[in-house]
């Protein structure tokens, strides 16, 4: 029998990385135990590395966005190197300069039946503790190589029901609009209350620990902020649709529009709402719910925070707006639900003077 870790031990070396690296090349196995994990790998750029128990190694794709969850769409599944069975429990960091380096971490784990394993096409269904569903893995390349990429492009579909419940993430969702008023609402209990900031308006798309970003008109212009692309990667696996404004604060604390561009080590995206969450349409529960279900995604690093809100407080939130100099304050009801490219009367402008 050929020694199907071969290429795996040539890339690797033992002295220098805490992979396993075991020196015999494995024994077929008697029975398959048809395990599996997948690992979040953070190495040159995030991706998802599956891994199937299959004759006494483990079969192994990486991929970039990770697996599909709904049915209908394909992903990009490089078929890499064979691995070692005790590759099943590792997780840890593989150091800088050496192949695969960056952290890897298990995302899920489990065990699979095998509908159909051939050279070219993998028909299983994985049974993890994240990770449900049937999926086929097929090549795309070439038989012979032809490809240029020796037989190594494949791709991944999901193709049984996604689970109950399940919507699809929108493909563009309208940002919705404040109402000017003159002062602030007479309920001051039913509302809660945001800082009213001077940026550029843009929801955020992540899957794959991949960003797409949109203007509120709807212009693509992910590429002209690329300090942003972390985020996406920080919230990996999570899928979420966010609302939010692009900013720079100074070291005077001035806030003015963040406008794209590489040198911002003072840009930041202010978060303001949660339009769709792992599956679930968020933007038709009460806005209190969704700034509990945006507070409980953490999201705070060096270009992205969860701007602070003042629930039934108004006259607090606009004393705090003059303090720092901002526009004014904006007035929402806890009970309103988003209401995509409408003005509403529910979201209030308020001047801070």
């Amino acid at each position: 029998m050929a020694d199907r870790l071969e290429e795996y031990r040539r890339k690797r070396d033992a002295t220098r990385t805490p992979e396993p690296v075991p020196p015999e090349r494995p024994r077929r196995a008697d029975r398959d135990r048809s395990r599996f994990v997948i690992q979040q790998h953070h190495a040159r750029s995030l991706h998802w590395d599956l891994r199937l128990e299959h004759d006494g190694a483990l079969a192994s794709w990486a991929v970039p966005r990770g697996l599909p969850r709904e049915p209908g769409r394909n992903h990009l599944a490089v078929h890499t190197e064979d691995h070692p069975m005790e590759y099943l429990d590792f997780a840890g960091e593989i150091p800088a300069g050496e192949y695969g380096g960056g952290q890897m971490i298990i995302h899920d784990r489990g065990t699979y039946h095998c509908e159909k394993w051939q050279d070219r096409e993998v028909v299983v269904h994985l049974h993890g503790d994240r990770t449900t569903g049937r999926y086929v893995l097929f090549a795309t390349g070439g038989r012979d190589g032809r490809d240029g990429r020796d037989g190594r492009d494949w791709m991944v579909r999901r193709t049984d029901p996604a689970p109950p419940g399940w919507t699809a993430m929108p493909d563009l969702v309208a940002p919705m609009r404040t109402t000017p008023a003159a002062r602030l609402p007479s309920d001051p209990e039913n509302w809660g209350y945001e800082l009213r900031w001077d940026g550029v308006r843009a929801m955020a798309y992540v899957s794959g620990g991949r960003l797409r970003l949109v203007s509120d008109s709807g212009t693509d212009i992910t590429t002209e902020y690329p300090w942003l692309r972390p985020m996406a990667e920080a919230l990996a696996p999570t899928e979420a649709v966010l609302d939010g404004v692009l900013v720079r604060i100074d070291r005077a604390g001035r806030v003015r529009p963040a406008r794209g561009g590489r040198g911002t080590p003072d840009a930041q995206y202010l978060l303001v709402d949660l339009l769709w969450l792992e599956g679930a349409t968020s933007g038709r529960l009460p806005y209190r719910q969704r700034r509990e279900l945006l507070e409980g995604l953490a999201l705070s690093g060096a270009h992205w925070q969860l701007p602070p809100w003042f629930p039934g407080t108004g006259a607090e939130a606009r004393h705090a707006a003059r303090e720092q100099g901002l526009p004014g304050v904006i007035a929402k009801r806890l009970d309103s639900v988003y209401e995509p490219g409408r003005r509403s009367r529910a979201w209030r402008r308020i001047e801070a003077s």
